[in-house]
Order: structure tokens, then C-alpha cells, then sequence
């Protein structure tokens, strides 16, 4: 028995098998077997009656949007294939980003300081095989408590009126002229219907027409207690060389039941890459390493695992009318990032606002809603340096190359100070930290920035000008948005809501959506 197999048959919940279960999902994305279900049909024929404005499938996360859109008066109806509630696992967060729950009232001031909130810890640490080490401050260093925030939103929509059909797994959808009509255990209608059921959502697969992922971040980790004392926290650390073609990083947080790490590496999909429990094997061989202590001294409380599949195509275009996939289904997250709550939590308001205008105007076809989810050249120009943190499957670079860049481009930020450091690491690229990061790196060290080129590629390289190009063009656009704000707040409000949008598209496309 491994020892991978060893400590997950301790665990409740079957976690081996769940492992296992994931895994045949990784094999079979690299094998490009996943089937695709044709989930999505479309009817000429008109809807006798539409109970509902709005249907969210997937309610994990979906319940953030749906209680936004409740308490501002819309009819909603949420679909949750199990039971709704938050795992024990914490999710790290900027307290800055918290606010919008407030601002939005979907939590009081209390509620969130003394029931949201449930670990914080500063500093946290970049590290990377010989480099210096970098430390911020208030960055993803706070641990939410998902079952409280779950429950209470889940509450507050109740309240609102809102309507929740727990174990009903989403079966199929039929677009008409005037709503939808959703299939499953108990038939809806709606107006609109969001897609929150993630990245594998069928829905999803079925626009996408079974594309394999441009890329992929592969994820194990756990959360033990009777680690030595420690309340700092790791961003991103590395401390190996190549392992099996990849490059492993790790990240630590201090959790209110012991402290969580992680392993994760970015990579293809081809079909000789490793399986998870293979990682996780990996995981357990490097933890007594990165942590200082002893696998013995640990009591491991649950398992993490999974992977997130990244598309240069993203955010994904609706396909049909009337449905616009929100969160994780959307892929409205940069390549570095594991997506979930954080990026949920990033678009919050934009999506209640623009959905809110949305519905208000009766702009329900896809054209229309394709605004909700625009081109955001600030996370487009992140492939580039995913394609430099990963390598290719028959790829020959240095195994210290990767860590040799990274520590050097951090400490060069580090050196800028934290208005250029900071938005880096909440995953929010800007045009002018972004350039000065590059200035200053490639005067101070050509020779490891030309190495890059034959890492990463020419053809990625030009794509990438091309995006950095429009996320200057989006950065000289914003502030002219605002200032244009009042003139286009007299305008009918169907030409508001385009013009809502645009603005938005600029200021998130830019990076100007972050908060100090």
C-alpha cells in the first residue's frame, strides 16, 4: 500500500475513492474521451407561462449572484445537485475583496468580521530556489468560512424570495423565444438562466464541442494539524527543480483547524502527463521538506485535489440566448489562478449590476449578454507567463530555469515597492506595474529574459503583444469611461446598458477594478 493510499483510507468521506474518481476524469480529459452531451436544444415555440426572471444551475457559488439578484426584487430559483452547503476547507481571500459583500448588504459589517472571517495571518511569503525570499502584507490572508457564509447567504436568499431545489442535478435545457424551460426532477421556466456548475459543466462542454484545454493547473494538498507554530503564510514557493517535466509550487495558510498546503504545477493535457494520485505521492514525498516536520507528527484532518482546465478563448461567449455562463463555466479567471470563490467574488457586482440592467431592458439575447462576459486583455497577457512557469512535454530547458526567472522578476517588483508587488499577487495585472516590471528586469537581466523566447515560443510571444498592446489601449480608456459616467446616465436605458458594459469591459480588462 502507498502511503498516498496509506493516509486518505484514514480519512472520512471516502477520500481515496474520490481521488480516484478525479483522476479518471483527468485521464480521460488528456485522453479527450469526456463525452458531450447535447444538453442545450433550441424551440420556435413560445413558453405558455415563464414562473421565473432568472434560474441558476449550481449553487455552490451560484447562491452569491442569486442572493444579490433576490434582494434587488428579481424572482430566482436556484438548482443544487446535492445539498447546499460550504465544505470545511477555508478559502483565502484579500480582506479588501470582502467588502463587496457588505456594499452589496448580503452581509452586515458583524456577520462578516465576526462569522465570515475565519483565520488571518500576515505576512506572506514568494520563494523560489535560489532566490531571496519576498514578503507581503494583506494579501490572501484571510481563511472565509465557507459553511457560515454559504448558510447565511442561503438564508438572506430565502428571505428575499428567492427559491432553492436542493438534490435536483440539472438535466437539460430548451431555449424558446421568451425564456427557457430547464428539465430535471421538477420542470422551470425562466427568463434567463445562469450556468454555475463549473468548469465541467455540461452546458459548457457542449459549446466548447469537447475542445481539449489550452492548459491546465494541477492541484493536491491537505489539512493537517501538529505543524511547528506558524501564522505566515506562502503565496507561491519552490524549492526543487524540474520534477517529471513540471515545475512544482506550494502554497501554506494557516487554517482554524491546523494549516492547509498545497502542491501545483501548471502543465498540458497530453496523455502522458502523471495522474493526481501520482501528485499526491509527490506531495507527500516533498511535505516533511517545505514544512520542516515529519509525516508522524502530522494528523491529517482532509485531503485536497483536482485540477482546473484554462482556454486561451476565455471568458466563453454564450452560445445561446438566455443563457450566460457565470464564474468557473465562464472561465473568467486568469491561467494562474485556481478560479473559484476568488474569481467569483472579483466579478460580484459588475455581474449583479450588469444582469440587473439586463433584465430591466429585456437584453437577453447572446449578443447582448456576451457584454457580461468581455475580453479582458489583462488576463489574456497572463498565458504568457503560465507558458514561462510550465513546461511542454518534450520540452529541453534548464531544470533551474524557471525558479531562476521567477526569483528574479519578484525581487525586481519587490525593489518597486508594493503598488507594483501587490496587484500582482491578488492575480490583477496593470499596464504601468507591468511595464515597469519588464523595463527594469530586462535592462538589469537580458541574458535569463531572452531565454524565454525559445521556452515560451515566437508565435506566443506576438500573441502576447497583441494583448499587451489592448491592455494599454483599456487602461487610457477607463478613466476617459468615468469621466464620460454622468453624460451616459442621461441616455435611454438600453443604450446605458451597452454603454455600462463597455466601461466595465475597460476598467476589468484593465486591472482598475483592484482594491488597495
Amino acid at each position: 500500500m502507498t502511503l498516498t493510499e496509506q493516509i486518505l483510507a484514514q480519512l472520512p468521506g471516502d477520500a481515496l475513492g474520490g481521488l480516484r474518481r478525479t483522476d479518471e476524469l483527468w485521464r480521460s480529459l488528456r485522453a479527450n474521451t469526456l463525452p458531450v452531451s447535447t444538453v442545450v436544444q433550441e424551440s420556435d415555440e413560445w413558453l405558455e407561462t415563464v414562473d421565473w426572471d432568472v434560474v441558476i444551475c449550481g449553487g455552490t457559488l451560484g447562491i452569491l449572484l442569486g442572493a444579490a439578484l433576490a434582494q434587488k426584487g428579481w424572482r430566482v430559483a436556484l438548482l443544487e445537485r446535492g445539498i447546499l452547503r460550504g465544505r470545511a476547507q477555508e478559502w483565502n481571500i484579500s480582506r479588501n475583496e470582502l467588502q463587496v459583500f457588505v456594499e452589496l448588504g448580503l452581509l452586515t459589517e458583524e456577520e462578516l468580521q465576526k462569522g465570515a472571517i475565519a483565520t488571518e495571518f500576515n505576512p506572506v511569503r514568494v520563494s523560489f530556489l535560489g532566490g531571496s525570499e519576498v514578503f507581503a502584507r494583506d494579501v490572501l490572508n484571510i481563511g472565509v468560512d465557507p459553511i457560515f457564509l454559504l448558510e447565511t447567504l442561503k438564508q438572506k436568499f430565502l428571505q428575499s424570495g428567492g427559491q432553492l431545489f436542493e438534490n435536483t442535478p440539472f438535466v437539460g435545457v430548451t431555449v424558446h423565444p421568451n425564456g427557457v424551460q430547464i428539465a430535471g426532477e421538477k420542470t422551470l421556466t425562466a427568463r434567463l438562466m445562469l450556468d454555475a456548475m463549473g468548469h465541467f459543466s455540461a452546458v459548457v462542454r457542449q459549446a466548447r464541442q469537447g475542445k481539449k484545454p489550452d492548459a491546465v493547473c494541477l492541484v493536491v494538498g491537505s489539512c493537517a494539524k501538529g505543524f511547528p507554530e506558524n501564522n505566515s503564510g506562502d503565496l507561491i514557493a519552490s524549492f526543487t527543480p524540474l520534477q517529471n517535466q513540471c515545475q512544482y509550487f506550494w502554497e501554506a495558510f494557516p487554517a482554524r483547524d491546523g494549516r492547509t498546503t498545497y502542491l501545483f504545477t501548471y502543465l498540458d493535457a497530453e496523455v502522458d502527463r502523471f495522474s493526481l494520485e501520482t501528485f499526491f505521492d509527490e506531495y507527500l514525498r516533498l511535505l516533511p521538506d517545505y514544512q520542516k516536520v515529519d509525516l508522524s507528527q502530522l494528523q491529517f484532518q482532509r485531503a485536497l485535489f483536482g485540477f482546473f482546465p484554462c482556454y486561451r478563448d476565455s471568458p466563453l461567449q454564450p452560445s445561446w440566448d438566455r443563457i450566460l455562463p457565470i464564474g468557473d463555466s465562464s472561465g473568467s479567471q486568469s491561467p494562474l489562478s485556481f478560479g473559484g470563490f476568488g474569481a467569483m467574488v472579483r466579478h460580484l457586482r459588475r455581474l449583479t449590476e450588469g444582469i440587473h440592467e439586463a433584465l430591466e431592458n429585456d437584453i437577453l439575447h447572446r449578443n447582448g449578454l456576451a457584454l457580461l462576459q468581455p475580453y479582458q486583455p489583462n488576463l489574456t497577457v497572463t498565458w504568457l507567463f503560465q507558458r514561462a512557469m510550465s513546461v511542454g512535454i518534450d520540452q529541453k530547458i534548464e531544470p533551474n530555469q524557471i525558479n531562476e526567472l521567477l526569483a528574479i522578476v519578484f525581487q525586481e517588483m519587490q525593489q518597486l515597492g508594493d503598488p507594483i508587488l501587490r496587484p500582482f499577487l491578488q492575480d490583477v495585472i496593470q499596464f504601468s506595474p507591468l511595464f515597469q516590471t519588464l523595463l527594469k528586469t530586462g535592462f538589469s537581466h537580458p541574458q535569463t529574459v531572452l531565454k524565454i523566447i525559445p521556452q515560451v515560443g515566437v508565435l506566443t510571444l506576438i500573441d502576447w503583444i497583441k494583448h499587451y498592446t489592448n491592455l494599454m489601449i483599456y487602461s487610457a480608456l477607463y478613466p476617459l469611461g468615468k469621466a464620460i459616467t454622468p453624460w451616459v446616465n442621461r441616455l435611454p436605458s438600453i443604450q446605458q446598458y451597452y454603454w455600462h458594459c463597455r466601461i466595465q469591459a475597460w476598467k476589468y480588462g484593465s486591472g482598475a477594478d483592484y482594491q488597495k
